[in-house]
């Protein structure tokens, strides 16, 4: 919740209105994930952080293993001004 707030007083800060995540940082981010879980067992589960709950649905591992190393992650992005994101 304090990465959001932080963002928007950010955005406020620096004149903007709007964000949204660039579709090639979203993709690495999605690969990044999926690397990460497939080191383990969990991609083998049915279950809804894989999407099996949607029929039609694409099986991709949601969650990012290891929560010190995604805080860390964000602390970056917002450290080098919302890098992977589109503001305006």
């Amino acid at each position: 919740m304090e990465w959001i707030a932080d963002c928007i007083a950010w955005l406020d800060d620096h004149g903007h209105r709007h964000i949204a995540p660039d579709p090639a940082a979203v993709d690495a981010w999605v690969d990044h994930v999926n690397g990460v879980a497939g080191m383990t067992l969990l991609p083998t589960c049915n279950s809804w952080y894989l999407g099996a709950n949607v029929p039609g649905k694409p099986r991709v591992f949601m969650p990012l293993l290891g929560f010190p190393t995604y805080a860390e992650r964000c602390a970056a992005v917002a450290a080098n001004g919302y890098e992977g994101f589109v503001v305006s």
